[in-house]
């Protein structure tokens, strides 16, 4: 064994992309242990982030947009209510509306921008489906592309992502 962290490249037949700010996510750093109200719940603390701190691609009335922190692919983004409410059926019927809109809105401004071709659009509704804050109700607006899954997530079980997050916050910040 040689000495270092790792394998040494060529040492076998995997290659490896380092992307240690997973493990933040992995381990649940961050991530609530309760489904209450508060600082601990990042969807209720992410509109109070002003600046270039924030994530927070777009504010309205009852809900706001923001770039998801791990995400899936380039520009997904999540809306949220500002509102802590944990299931969809327990929205206002203006909340309802306004996350439809800045649904739409997501989707026209990352089109604008990077030229998506398709969207992945939902909810994981309760911890049992999935859902990583299961106390605040999220909704996943994903751009795809012919041909984003190749060899490196099937394979290679690494997503690369092709830019900065605060990068994509201002172009759809331009967008919006």
């Amino acid at each position: 064994m040689t000495e270092g962290p790792g394998v040494p490249p060529g040492s076998d037949a995997w290659d490896r992309l380092w992307t240690p700010h997973r493990m933040a996510y992995i381990k649940g750093e961050n991530k609530p242990t309760h489904t209450d109200a508060g600082d601990e719940c990042a969807f209720c603390r992410a509109p109070g982030i002003d600046g270039e701190e924030s994530l927070v691609v777009a504010r309205g009335e009852h809900v706001y947009a923001v770039l998801n922190l791990y995400p899936y692919n380039a520009g997904h983004t999540m809306v949220c209510p500002y509102r802590h409410v944990a299931d969809y059926t327990d929205l206002a019927d203006g909340e309802v509306a306004e996350l439809a809109t800045f649904t739409q809105r997501t989707m026209r401004a990352l089109r604008a921008v990077s030229g998506a071709q398709g969207f992945n659009i939902g909810m994981n509704q309760g911890h049992i489906a999935g859902a990583g804050i299961a106390g605040h109700l999220h909704q996943h607006v994903v751009p795809r592309w012919g041909g984003d899954t190749n060899f490196m997530p099937v394979v290679g079980h690494t997503k690369t992502m092709p830019q900065l997050l605060e990068t994509t916050r201002d172009l759809l910040l331009e967008a919006w």
